[in-house]
């Protein structure tokens, strides 16, 4: 019966690979060992979890639903020690806040994390030691193992595009559940564009349009996401990237824009001024709203794809400022222009991020665009021009956040002839496979990589105007992102990881996630 109920399972599971409690571990925990022994067994009516703190009751109903999904079995929560075989405990003596240990033996399981968001990674790797171990799950029962894992990076994001294409609230909170599996712990959210206003301003509530989150509902899913161990950041894109703002405030456009039409979702290329005192009071405001509403100690504002040529080089207004400020390129208008805004940003106790850009947006580059302040986080973003923003980071003293394009723009298609078949511009294609090679530290000294805090895999939105289509264009390549983040080098093993994201894959599947099958993965005899 044992054999029996094991093979169904295999089939149903539809992945025939090596089945032990490390085949659906992804991340790859950093250490694991193996414990002689016999496993443990979940006795319906006899076994129990303990809670060691009040803040770990979310963690503590998340395993009873993970053991009732997987085992069938309902586990009652104890309210001592002595009475549970499964302790949930928080050990702040354990270095660093995401560190979590599990312990497992066949008298019982201890998971124990520095901070009850660690704790929550346990139970996240304990889901996958059981989908993993599918035959002996079936009996309920758990190998022993030890596991003692931290991760790489501390800064492990994904971002969502709700700017150009709306994402329901619901929806938000359904790619929160994917991402907490393979613990990410940051959504950047990406809420002003050309394209779109998409968060309520009080203050200004000419901003937003038809489909817009209130701040009620930005506080639900910032409640939602911190759960789960997940930060959500907020980003607003300036100078550039602006219609939306500027179909509502005409007046916040440079002096050559005023009488041009301004459609959101349409117009293109345009900018606010730099040289309008208007621009950074009305700025001010949402800055300060924004601060009060995300608990995040950060705020990206963009910065990236500034068309200046068309803009601030025409402008009456931004050519006095540049002839007052002795300044020979439009481009040296940064300086004011984010110096006034970056201003914002430190009065409401907050950490900006930008996009890095360099003098040039193809390699050769050799500086920055403009001298970024060293409090500010910069993002590599740009096609082959991460080693160089790795260096001046490096340099200057900027912590740097990895999104290189060829390795992390989760938009772009995963093989020639895939998904996206709308708004692709010609978009080069970002394999499984290549996702997976990215090493965010580039191969420099331990030293050279220091300022590294993370990686970030970004979900344009131009060509995502659902949910589906989101989970379809991250899933599997999330999985390679999230060891990236995660799992050191020397733990990382790409064939290891092609049989680890089978299980995985039909996890999700179960769970009615959109997700590309890799096919081309296989080696066709």
């Amino acid at each position: 019966m044992k054999i029996y109920t094991c093979l169904c399972l295999l089939f149903l599971a539809g992945y025939l690979v090596a089945q032990n409690n490390t085949s659906a571990l992804l991340p790859m925990p950093n250490q694991i060992t193996s414990v002689k022994g016999k496993p443990f067994t979940v006795r319906s009516g006899k076994t129990a979890i303990y809670m060691g703190q009040p803040e770990l009751q979310f963690t503590a109903n998340t395993l009873q639903n993970i053991l009732y999904d997987r085992m069938q079995v309902e586990i009652p929560l104890a309210s001592e020690s002595g009475h549970a075989d499964i302790r949930l405990l928080i050990d702040p003596a354990m270095d660093g806040k995401e560190h979590y240990r599990i312990e497992i033996t066949s008298k019982g399981i201890t998971i124990s994390g520095a901070t009850a968001g660690a704790v929550y990674y346990g139970i996240m790797t304990m889901d996958q030691l059981l989908l993993g171990d599918a035959c002996a799950t079936a009996q309920k029962e758990i190998a022993p193992v030890h596991i003692d894992d931290a991760p790489r990076f501390s800064h492990r994001a994904l971002m969502l595009d709700p700017a150009r294409h709306f994402l329901p609230v619901n929806d938000v909170k359904f790619f929160i559940d994917q991402m907490a599996r393979y613990k990410y712990n940051i959504l950047q959210l990406h809420l002003t564009d050309d394209q779109g206003w998409r968060v309520e301003i009080k203050k200004h509530p000419k901003l937003v349009g038809k489909d817009y989150y209130t701040q009620e509902q930005l506080a639900e899913i910032i409640q939602y996401a911190a759960q789960r161990n997940i930060e959500v950041i907020p980003e607003l894109d300036i100078p550039g990237h602006t219609v939306a703002i500027l179909a509502a405030y005409p007046e916040l456009g440079c002096t050559h824009t005023d009488t041009l039409p301004k459609i959101v979702g349409k117009t293109t290329d345009l900018m606010l001024c730099a040289n309008n005192e208007k621009v950074y009071s009305v700025y001010q405001d949402i800055i300060k709203e924004i601060s009060s509403l995300f608990p995040s100690d950060y705020i990206h504002l963009g910065g990236d794809e500034a068309v200046i040529e068309k803009n601030w080089t025409k402008c009456t207004r931004c050519q006095a400022m540049m002839k007052e400020l002795g300044y020979q390129k439009a481009s040296q208008l940064m300086i004011p222009f984010f110096s006034r805004m970056l201003s914002f940003v430190q009065e409401n106790d907050k950490t900006p991020i930008l996009w890095c850009e360099l003098n040039n947006i193809y390699p050769p580059a050799n500086d920055y665009l403009f001298p970024y302040p060293k409090n500010v986080t910069l993002v590599s973003w740009r096609g082959g021009l991460t080693p160089t923003c790795l260096e001046l980071t490096r340099k200057h003293g900027n912590p740097l956040i990895m999104a290189p394009g060829e390795y992390a723009y989760l938009d772009y298609p995963q093989l020639k002839g895939d998904f996206p078949e709308f708004n692709n511009w010609g978009m080069p294609v970002t394999t499984l496979e290549k996702s997976y090679q990215f090493d965010p530290g580039y191969g420099v000294s331990a030293e050279d990589q220091a300022h590294i805090t993370g990686v970030m895999g970004t979900l344009w939105g131009e060509a995502i105007r659902d949910i589906n289509r989101a989970t379809y264009m991250a899933y599997p390549r999330a999985f390679a992102l999230a060891e990236a983040g995660w799992t050191q080098m020397k733990s990382r093993n790409w064939e290891s990881f092609k049989q680890r994201l089978y299980p995985n894959l039909t996890n999700l599947m179960k769970k009615g996630v959109s997700v590309r099958v890799p096919f081309e993965i296989v080696d066709r005899k």
